[in-house]
């Protein structure tokens, strides 16, 4: 069975890789997503990344204590750096070929993000790692990953959390919330649903570039999603 989507950009936060732990990076968490990811590699399908840094450090975060917005935001965009070496070196491990590009650029660690390159890195068989961002101050990680996935003509983005789709409230204080199996960006807009920051979502719409948020710590959801079977929700035109 040929998979569903060609080119992905697969979005993942930094607090997803702490696993257990309260900060940092847990390692097993690492090797389930190469896990996965090898297997969509296996399957034939173009696997681009973006990672946030909030395991590590949040620009807003600094605000509250004394730091510049700016300065705050760039210290973000370096531990999505060091979350993207990690990711890097635990996928090399499992035998995958990577690359990581960064936005702001520092050559002895990353090739600076070319988009041509990129592409060509994705025709190979390579996975690509986007990392610090858009490397721009006040853009979060989910637009940097919108702006990557449009530029690359990504088929979709799948934005991998630790809840399994978009709810009409949120599941973890409201037992009576539902799940949505598809819903469209206009519906989210009125229902003031969270999905990505604003600045990302409006970009996904006006490309008319589908999202799918999944559960991605299940093992399995990432395969199925790219086999066609509805999992998590779909934000659609």
């Amino acid at each position: 069975m040929s998979p569903k989507y060609k080119r992905i950009l697969l979005k993942l936060s930094g607090e997803s890789l702490m696993g257990t732990q309260s900060y940092g990076i847990d390692t097993e968490r690492l090797n389930q997503y190469a896990a996965e990811v090898k297997t969509a590699i296996e399957a034939g399908v173009q696997v681009a990344i973006v990672i946030g840094g909030g395991n590590i450090y949040r620009g807003l975060d600094g605000q509250d204590n004394g730091i510049d917005r700016v300065q705050g935001d760039y210290m973000g965009m370096l531990a999505t750096v060091i979350n993207g070496m990690a990711l890097q070196s635990v996928m090399e491990r499992h035998g995958l070929k990577t690359r990581l590009m960064s936005a702001v650029e520092m050559k002895e660690i990353c090739e600076p993000y070319i988009r041509r390159r990129a592409v060509r890195h994705l025709e190979k068989g390579r996975i690509v790692i986007f990392a610090a961002g858009t490397g721009n101050p006040y853009f979060t990680t989910d637009t940097a990953a919108t702006l990557r996935a449009v530029e690359i003509e990504a088929d979709v983005i799948l934005k991998g959390t630790r809840v399994d789709g978009v709810y009409t409230a949120d599941p973890e204080t409201d037992k009576s919330a539902t799940r949505y199996e598809t819903i469209s960006f206009d519906e989210v807009y009125r229902n003031g649903l969270k999905v990505m920051d604003m600045t990302a979502f409006t970009l996904c719409q006006e490309n008319n570039l589908p999202i799918i948020v999944f559960d991605m710590n299940k093992p399995g959801n990432l395969m199925r999603i790219l086999e066609g079977e509805r999992i998590g929700t779909l934000v659609e035109n």
